[in-house]
């Protein structure tokens, strides 16, 4: 996605706007030279931060105001507006807060204010280790730092990969509209820069939770004040023969979408399995490449177990229309080097075979090491497993949720980065609950779709707007109560449902 534009909008805030013109708890774009600024008022305050989110430069001009915070339209960062800190991922940087001077029934956007340092640690371990180089593990590593923690933070990664920006591999990077060097969430020098010691290609072995210590692959070890498990997921193949072709591929991490593009490049026919997030993706990436793309999965609609059925009959429409062509209530039953036969007993011609089938928690590290596991690791409000100064966050999380009383895991990007923020404060005596309401996108061709809440069933579907229009908002409740909302194009409605769910008993 690309930021807003460069030219400046609204008001010189230098040159001064009324103060009665703004109206409690509304924002005013203008700008400060070059810069876009945005003016709040909270009460008798006025309060002036940078206007462009710093995850992916949407304008927050367009999101919502909570409390004292705005939160992004887009991918729903929230920035403090006294401060401009950047509360919640996926926006990892601050923006700048700017000083507000009212005179004479007139508000003056003056210069930027330094930022205020994090409050003081009481109590800090002697060094924290990070098994991950995913989402969880990354925002964690930089929380820590922007915290003022100052001891050793080792981050251990199975990828040869530095973290990158992994919502973006399936959409723009695979569709060729992004550029490599969008990829990387941070250059390799940020890491020295800030002092986190990030390994590549560095496989954890076992972890020995009494001596507070972990082994590696190549005979190596570390110990540990506080460790993480941010270990995420590993994509479920398919176990029919010819799975094991090398056109046969799945959706991971960048060396998979690097070697995804190579074979597209070669390859005019492609078969999708599974109608997952990644699998639909994938799909209108590579409609956008030329290819030619059939789906095949077992039920009826697409996304349908997640999103209900009219979520799922817009999806599939979408999807035709650009001429996908689905192939429902079928599995595939085997693998050729041109073709995939059908479990229906149709033969698809397919030069390339993308799997997305969904994923399993990595979890047999936190097995060996005996910690409590129930399809993920369990973990409390704090994300602390069952040994001390173990945590775990990301897809491998097992939290309680306050919202449907059930403990829950959830695969989303945002969710991971927001829960590996959380750990990295509790592992400084923070104390922090994970309240977090969980929240996801997917954008397929022109269309956004955004999944605010969490539902794994659902007696009702309650439909706002015309889904065959792409404009509408979708509630799954359950019991008489509201566990999920789904909008299409809709980016403050999923503001507001977000904000709504935080405050709900």
């Amino acid at each position: 996605m690309a930021g807003g534009s460069s030219q400046p909008s609204g008001p010189d805030l230098t040159q001064g706007v009324a103060t009665d013109t703004i109206a409690d708890g509304a924002m005013l774009l203008g700008h400060v030279g070059d810069a876009p600024v945005l003016l709040v008022r909270l009460g008798a305050e006025l309060l002036a931060i940078d206007a462009t989110c710093t995850h992916y430069g949407a304008p927050l001009a367009e999101g919502i105001v909570v409390g004292d915070t705005v939160r992004c339209p887009w991918h729903h960062a929230c920035f403090s507006l006294r401060t401009g800190r950047a509360l919640r991922a996926p926006a990892l940087d601050d923006v700048r807060p700017w000083r507000v001077e009212q005179r004479d029934g007139m508000a003056f956007v003056r210069e930027p204010l330094v930022a205020a340092p994090p409050p003081a640690l009481q109590a800090t371990p002697p060094s924290v280790v990070i098994v991950g180089g995913g989402a969880a593990g990354n925002a964690a590593a930089e929380m820590l730092r922007r915290e003022g923690y100052a001891g050793p933070v080792t981050m251990l990664s199975a990828d040869a990969s530095p973290p990158c920006d992994r919502p973006n591999l399936s959409k723009d990077y695979l569709a060729g509209d992004a550029q490599a060097d969008w990829i990387p969430l941070r250059p390799a020098q940020f890491y020295a820069d800030h002092k986190i010691d990030l390994r590549l290609g560095a496989r954890v072995a076992a972890i020995d939770t009494a001596a507070r210590s972990v082994s590696l692959s190549d005979g190596s070890g570390l110990s540990y004040g506080a460790l993480l498990l941010a270990t995420g997921a590993e994509p479920v193949r398919l176990d029919v023969p010819g799975a094991d072709l090398p056109h046969v591929r799945v959706l991971r991490t960048l060396a998979d979408a690097d070697a995804l593009i190579a074979h597209a490049a070669a390859s005019p026919r492609c078969v999708v399995v599974g109608a997952s997030f990644i699998g639909l993706e994938a799909a209108a990436s590579l409609r956008a490449r030329g290819l030619t793309v059939h789906v095949v999965a077992p039920e009826k609609r697409p996304m349908e177990r997640v999103m209900g059925a009219a979520i799922g009959d817009m999806v599939r429409a979408l999807h035709e229309s650009n001429g996908v062509v689905f192939h429902l209530g079928a599995t595939v039953a085997a693998v050729a080097p041109d073709a995939v036969t059908l479990s229906t007993g149709e033969l698809l011609a397919a030069d390339l075979v993308v799997v997305g089938i969904g994923v399993r928690p990595a979890v047999s590290l936190a097995e060996q090491a005996g910690l409590a596991v129930d399809r993920g690791v369990t973990v409390d409000d704090y994300l602390r497993t069952s040994a001390a100064d173990v945590y775990a966050a990301g897809d491998i999380a097992r939290w309680p949720d306050r919202r449907t009383g059930q403990r829950i895991r959830v695969e989303h990007w945002v969710v991971a980065e927001r829960q590996g923020q959380v750990a990295a404060r509790n592992m400084l005596g923070r104390d922090e609950r994970f309240d977090a309401v969980p929240f996801f996108w997917t954008r397929q061709y022109d269309t956004t779709i955004d999944y605010v809440g969490h539902a794994e069933k659902w007696d009702r579907e309650a439909i706002d707007g015309d889904p065959a229009a792409h404009d509408c908002t979708v509630s799954l409740w359950h019991g008489g109560r509201k566990l999920a909302v789904i909008t299409v194009d809709r980016d403050q409605e999923a503001l507001r449902a977000e904000a709504a769910f935080e405050t709900a008993a």
